[in-house]
């Protein structure tokens, strides 16, 4: 099979491809999928640049974000069978492959069923920014319907998954963008509230919005001055995520004690990292509940390229230039 390795740290020109031998199932919990999609994050550039999660050294397949067809399961998958359709998160940090590559064997427990109305590329374009935008959005900052959240940065991967999912919840939305064509791309996801943050005191805006009082819940996924000048337009007792890790020395933390603001990080690889069973159980529950929202019509990720996987120092080269609209992905 053909897989897109990381040979050593460095550009996107480190990303060479392959012939290697497929895997096989060696655990009751393993299920090898046909990958059909895999998304990029910006956390596979990251990695690309400084070296993967895990202590191993290069060669490394990356990609975390995955959808395909199951070809084989563990005696323990009960839930799949060959030929059925799912999406995941699964390997790309060191410790297993990731999925730029033809095939994969992963955790089948954690895996999703995807919806016959989704493609694959959509699908694979789910896990990692849509279980950040829910962690971020309830089980961090338990938004509830008719409360305001401030999404940063809202024609992103992240952000635009999370314009929609707290619009499902019933909430209002504020959030910032760039440019007049990012500003329609989140009206049309159905943001109530657009600042244009280079034209615009995104804090004041929001106060006015707010009539003064603030939003609920604020995630930030800009970082830098961003950060600490949100706690501004929360309200009092209310919630800001983050994640992204804050400049020890340039974030002022007087205005989020003031207002007592409920400070919450979040980093959707942590349960991978640390095999978090229960946690990555509940990870699987989000999938579902995405996909769910899916074929609802009610989340729709935005692919903005697609790349065949023989090009993927092309996306790498693509997701560095920064300012994307949603996702970048490699299909197969």
């Amino acid at each position: 099979m053909k897989a897109m390795f990381m040979t050593e740290t460095g550009g996107p020109e480190v990303l060479k491809l392959q012939e290697i031998t497929q895997p096989s199932i060696e655990r009751d919990t393993d299920m090898l999928v046909r990958i059909r999609a895999a998304a990029l994050n910006p956390v596979d550039a990251k990695q690309r640049v400084r070296g993967t999660w895990y202590p191993s050294d290069p060669p490394q397949i990356l990609g975390i974000d995955g959808a395909g067809i199951v070809e084989n399961t563990g005696k323990a998958i009960t839930d799949f069978k060959p030929g059925d359709e799912v999406f995941f998160a699964a390997g790309g940090m060191g410790k297993t492959p990731g999925n730029y590559a033809e095939f994969n064997v992963i955790d089948g427990r954690f895996a999703a069923r995807k919806p016959s109305s989704v493609s694959f590329e959509e699908a694979a374009a789910v896990p990692c920014a849509s279980i950040t935008a829910w962690e971020s959005l309830f089980d961090h900052g338990s938004l509830q319907q008719g409360q305001r959240a401030l999404i940063h940065a809202g024609a992103g991967g992240v952000g635009h998954a999370a314009i929609q999912l707290a619009k499902a919840k019933g909430a209002l939305v504020c959030t910032t963008v760039s440019t007049d064509e990012k500003a329609e791309f989140v009206r049309n996801l159905g943001a109530d509230k657009i600042i244009r943050y280079r034209d615009e005191d995104f804090a004041q805006e929001v106060l006015d919005w707010t009539k003064g009082a603030g939003v609920d819940v604020a995630l930030d996924l800009v970082g830098g001055e961003t950060f600490f000048k949100t706690f501004s337009c929360v309200r009092f007792y209310g919630t800001v995520v983050a994640t992204l890790r804050p400049d020890p020395n340039a974030t002022d933390w007087t205005e989020a004690r003031l207002r007592n603001l409920r400070i919450a990080w979040e980093l959707m690889l942590t349960p991978m990292y640390y095999d978090l069973v229960d946690i990555q159980a509940h990870h699987r529950e989000i999938l579902d509940q995405c996909a769910d929202l899916m074929k609802e019509g009610k989340l729709k990720m935005h692919i903005s390229k697609t790349f065949p996987l023989e090009k993927a120092v092309d996306a790498h080269r693509t997701i560095e230039e920064g300012h994307t609209t949603g996702k970048i992905v490699l299909s197969f």
